[in-house]
């Protein structure tokens, strides 16, 4: 039995809808292969980092990318409305993020915020980094709250006083 929706909808029709069996579910793929990430086309990212998109990954709530950091480079400053998480596949450095900073290397994770100005560095002058991102942007996306600034290669002062929040 499927719940009315639009102007049918009633919450005694919803709350009758759930069931206590979970069905699996069907979507799909669920395999993923390295050669099928999307990179995001280089106009798109504001820095010099490579990301590529599992894009085919049928998640409703959550994107996955992977990313990567060139020697010496480093993300763009910018901010989103989504939280995120990197696992450091490979490589050293730290992140930036508002006023403090924090050094990370393979097998951590650097978890960011929602709202902080934030970037993260390659420390290694002939090693990239590589990272596993993971974000909640599609729901947030799908709730209508999805928002990004970047800043571009400033400091975070910088960034709070372009977009008018200096808090000094």
């Amino acid at each position: 039995m499927t719940a009315p929706q639009g102007p049918d909808f009633s919450m005694a029709g919803f709350l009758g809808s759930l069931s206590d069996t979970v069905r699996p579910g069907t979507a799909r793929p669920l395999v993923v292969h390295a050669d099928e990430l999307a990179p995001l086309p280089a106009g798109q990212v504001p820095n010099p980092t490579d990301l590529s998109i599992a894009g085919l990954l049928p998640t409703a709530t959550f994107e996955i990318f992977r990313q990567s950091i060139p020697p010496g480079q480093s993300s763009d400053l910018h901010r989103h409305h989504h939280e995120t998480v990197h696992y450091v596949i490979s490589g050293r450095g730290h992140s930036e993020i508002e006023d403090e900073s924090a050094s990370w290397s393979t097998g951590d994770f650097v978890y960011t915020p929602p709202w902080t100005w934030h970037r993260h560095y390659n420390d290694s002058a002939d090693a990239p980094v590589e990272f596993l991102t993971i974000e909640n942007s599609r729901l947030l996306g799908l709730l209508g709250l999805g928002r990004r600034q970047s800043a571009g290669q400033v400091t975070v002062r910088e960034a709070r006083a372009a977009f008018e929040e200096d808090r000094t």
